[in-house]
C-alpha cells in the first residue's frame, strides 16, 4: 500500500470532504496576510491522511518529530560544497540470481563493488577451495568490481555462550577471507544489545565481541555490526565498552527507521566514529501490525536520504552504499532505481 501512488490517492480522497471544500474567495486572506484557499487546501491534505491513510500519516508525523527533536544544525544546513560521491554497491545476492550472473547484474546498474554473503553452503568461509576464490576474483576483476565487505552473519547473533565458542570462530574464518577478497571489513549481527549492561546476556555478548575486536584489531581490520536491533545511543554505548574499533558498525538506515524507529541521520552522528560501511535500504515501521515493518523501495520510506547523506559527507565518510533488497517481485528493477536514486541524490 506504501508502494502506490500518494498523490492519487490523496486526490481521490478530496471528494468525500465536501464541507471543507475550498469556498473562499481566491483574494480572501486571513489577518496575518495568508490567502485563506492556502490554510484550507492545507486542511484538506492533513484530514485525508489522517481519516484515510492513517499508517502514511503516522510516519509522516513520525519523521517531522525526529527532525525536530536533533541538536541543531544536524541535518538542516544547506551544503556549500559539492557532496562526496560515495561508491555504489549491491548485494548480488538481492538480484535472485545464479552468483556469478549476479556480478554481471551489479556491474550493468553502475556498481563500483559488491558485498557478498560468506556463510552459504555454497560459498562459505571455511569451505572454498583455492580455485574457487580464484574464479571468482578473476570473475570480479574481468568486471572491474571490487568486494566491498564481506556478510559473515551467522544468524544466530552472539547471545548464546555455547553457540558463541563456534561462531566466534567461523567469524574470524569470514575475516580472513575477506582480506584474501581485498577488504577489511565482515559484517554480522550480534544480537539485540540489552538495555542494562549488568544483564548476562549483555556480558555474553561483550565478551564475543571483545575477542571478536581484538582479532580483527590483530589484522587491522574490522567485524561491521548492522544497526537496527536497538537504538543507535545504545549501541554506541555497547561498542565504547569494548574500548576497540575492532567491532565496528555496518550502519542500515531502513533497520533504524523500521525496527527502533530510530532517526537515521542522528544516527550517523552519534556513530560516527564507528561506521566503517552502510547498506542502502528503506522502509517504514508499521505499529501495533505483524511484522512491525514494511521494507519498500530506496526512496519510498522513512530514511530523509538527502539529510542521511549530508551526514555522512560531513562526518567525513567516503566508503560504500551498498543497496539491499530483501523482498519485492522486481528486485532488479528496484536495484537499478536505487542506483539511479543515489547517484540524483549525489548530484544535488
Amino acid at each position: 500500500m506504501v508502494e502506490g501512488c500518494m498523490g492519487a490517492d490523496l486526490l481521490s480522497s478530496f471528494t468525500v470532504f465536501p464541507f471543507i471544500a475550498s469556498t473562499a474567495e481566491s483574494n480572501e486572506v486571513t489577518p496575518g496576510g495568508i490567502p485563506l484557499f492556502f490554510i484550507v487546501n492545507l486542511l484538506r491534505i492533513h484530514f485525508s491522511l489522517a481519516f484515510f491513510h492513517p499508517t502514511m500519516y503516522n510516519e509522516i508525523k513520525l519523521n517531522q518529530d525526529k527532525k525536530a527533536s536533533r541538536p541543531a544544525g544536524i541535518g538542516q544546513a544547506e551544503r556549500g560544497y559539492p557532496m562526496t560521491q560515495f561508491k555504489i554497491g549491491v548485494i548480488p545476492e538481492s538480484f535472485r540470481v545464479e552468483r556469478f550472473l549476479s556480478l554481471e547484474k551489479a556491474k550493468a546498474i553502475g556498481a563500483a563493488g559488491v558485498q557478498v554473503y560468506a556463510t552459504h553452503d555454497d560459498f562459505c568461509a571455511e569451505k572454498l577451495t583455492a580455485g574457487e576464490k580464484k574464479a571468482f576474483m578473476d570473475k570480479l576483476d574481468s568486471l572491474g568490481l571490487v568486494v566491498s565487505a564481506l556478510c559473515g552473519d551467522f544468524g544466530h547473533g552472539f547471545t548464546n555462550p555455547e553457540k558463541n565458542k563456534i561462531y566466534v570462530e567461523r567469524s574470524k574464518r569470514v575475516l580472513e577471507l575477506a582480506l584474501e577478497f581485498g577488504t577489511n571489513i565482515a559484517t554480522t549481527h550480534i544480537g539485540t544489545v540489552p538495555a542494562d549492561p549488568t544483564f548476562d546476556t549483555y556480558k555474553i555478548m561483550q565478551e564475543a565481541c571483545h575477542e571478536l575486536a581484538e582479532f580483527a584489531d590483530s589484522l587491522k581490520a574490522h567485524f561491521a555490526v548492522e544497526t537496527g536491533p536497538e537504538k543507535a545511543t545504545l549501541l554506541k554505548s555497547f561498542l565504547d565498552s569494548l574500548g576497540s574499533r575492532g567491532v565496528a558498525v555496518n550502519l542500515d538506515p531502513a533497520n533504524l527507521t523500521m525496527c527502533s524507529e530510530d532517526d537515521a541521520v542522528a544516527a550517523v552522528y552519534t556513530l560516527k566514529d564507528y561506521i566503517v560501511h552502510t547498506h542502502a535500504k528503506d522502509g517504514i515501521a508499521l505499529p501495533g501490525q505483524t511484522p512491525p515493518w514494511l521494507e519498500v523501495p530506496l526512496g519510498k520510506g522513512g530514511v530523509d536520504w538527502p539529510n542521511y547523506l549530508k551526514a555522512l559527507d560531513e562526518i567525513g565518510y567516503k566508503g560504500f552504499l551498498t543497496i539491499e533488497r530483501e523482498c519485492g517481485d522486481s528486485p532488479e528493477a528496484d536495484i537499478r532505481m536505487a542506483a539511479d536514486f543515489l547517484r540524483a541524490q549525489m548530484a544535488r
